[in-house]
């Protein structure tokens, strides 16, 4: 979704269009191919196409979905780089998880402190 700073209506960016063409191997994940656009519904050959990688890795707490973007100028060139995109993206989201970790145990909860206006977290 689109990041909006006032609160007026959301615009649609008709200059940003996209087409999504999906594509399976049904049982790893989908590659998304997303073909530029003009207004119209025309291909916009001034845009590259993008090509971005769906799957999901079970972890301790289930499955856990992972979206990536594949290098590539053609499909084929997708599906070389899916299984290093995935790779890449389980890492990152690794060092996501354990950057949340420390910030939760960088968290102290003082007692007496909860509904008196303040959390009664103090972060350290």
């Amino acid at each position: 979704m689109n990041d909006q700073t006032d609160a007026g209506s959301p615009e649609f960016d008709s200059g940003n269009l996209y087409r999504e063409d999906n594509y399976t191997d049904s049982k790893t994940g989908t590659i998304r191919c997303m073909v530029p656009v003009d207004a119209n519904g025309a291909p916009d050959d001034s845009r590259p196409i993008i090509y971005m990688g769906a799957t999901q890795v079970m972890t301790a707490g289930g499955p856990m979905p992972l979206n990536f973007e594949l290098p590539g100028d053609t499909l084929e060139e997708a599906c070389a780089g899916f299984s290093a995109g995935a790779q890449q993206a389980v890492e990152e989201m690794a060092v996501r998880i354990e950057e949340m970790r420390r910030e939760q145990a960088s968290q102290i909860v003082v007692p007496g402190q909860g509904n008196q206006g303040g959390s009664g977290i103090i972060s350290a």
